[in-house]
């Protein structure tokens, strides 16, 4: 267990099970080799011979992330009194109260699950010591599903209890463990053939311990909206080779420019001269008369001409007339 010694010298040092193990449950500060009591030789006899299926139970049904136990319930707690109570943390999707297989009658404890697993983190922080009914509830997270190696009270296992019933233990959020005083004897456990407890995870008593969170895939872990970010970010950062990759595109970009713009200018040329071209026979369709005057000037030439002397012997001949009456 690293960090004991370390740990050990501070008084309000606590340390919480990461895993469930009997022998360290039922001790308080989880030094403990051998079980001291029956309950904790029969717990750990379903954990060797694994007797204890915690997927098992058909009645345990939602989301185990979403999920939230609630112990030391009022036996008067109705369902839709717990649901009220619990409903200001987040929405409910699902309340089950465990109840007695006979009698029907309420055995204290409920699991809730929420819609999300932040509802239910909010509720794990503050709806811990709170009163319903007037009753002090505790709240922890699904550990029968959640925490490797759960064994249930019913089978010797659990966290809590009462001392005179012989199943005090430890390792949990509302009873953690004390911050060791020895450090656990690893060889001594591999003597005897018993497997060494798990390591805890030290913190002060005004710390509180947070559930575990679900484990997402790689291929989750890629397409989440961090690590796009962070791989952009990364790519933006690029290395020697990148940048002369990078110069080399922008080589051939502007090639590449420069070939467009010449292949615009000749396109563009051509284009301009055709449409002179066109324009010109377009005009030259459109406008038969011209050529039509063009080839008739001489003899439209002549005609003028032939006015012209017409008016120029009419014009003689008034003044002959003129002068004769003169005289």
């Amino acid at each position: 267990m690293s960090g004991t010694n370390r740990s050990s010298n501070s008084v309000n040092a606590v340390f919480y099970a990461q895993a469930y193990h009997p022998i360290q449950a039922g001790s308080i500060d989880g030094t403990d080799i051998l079980p001291h009591d029956n309950a904790v030789y029969r717990a750990l006899l379903c954990s060797s011979a694994g007797l204890y299926d915690p997927f098992g139970d058909p009645k345990v049904v939602g989301d185990p992330y979403c999920t939230l136990f609630v112990g030391h319930l009022s036996r008067s707690t109705t369902e839709d009194t717990l649901c009220k109570a619990m409903s200001r943390y987040g929405k409910v999707k699902n309340l089950r109260i465990v109840r007695d297989i006979v009698t029907g009658a309420s055995r204290g404890y409920a699991f809730i699950e929420y819609e999300r697993e932040k509802e239910m983190r909010h509720a794990y922080e503050d709806a811990h010591h709170s009163f319903i009914d007037d009753s002090e509830i505790i709240v922890d997270y699904n550990r029968q599903q959640l925490m490797p190696g759960w064994i249930p009270r019913r089978l010797g296992g659990g966290l809590g209890g009462k001392k005179e019933s012989g199943q005090l233990r430890f390792g949990g959020r509302e009873r953690p463990f004390r911050a060791p005083l020895r450090p656990i004897p690893h060889d001594d456990l591999k003597r005897l053939g018993i497997p060494p407890p798990p390591e805890g995870r030290f913190m002060t008593r005004f710390q509180v311990p947070s559930p575990p969170r679900r484990k997402r895939n790689s291929e989750e872990r890629e397409t989440s909206p961090f690590r796009r970010k962070r791989n952009y970010y990364e790519e933006k950062e690029t290395s020697p080779p990148q940048r002369k990759r990078y110069s080399e595109d922008q080589e051939t970009s502007s090639s590449r420019r420069e070939r467009n713009s010449k292949d615009w200018e000749t396109s563009l040329s051509l284009s301009s001269s055709s449409r002179r071209e066109r324009n010109s026979e377009d005009r030259e369709e459109s406008s038969p008369r011209r050529k039509r005057s063009s080839q008739d000037r001489e003899s439209r030439r002549d005609k003028h001409s032939h006015k012209h002397q017409k008016h120029r012997r009419h014009s003689n001949h008034h003044e002959k007339r003129s002068r004769s009456r003169e005289y």
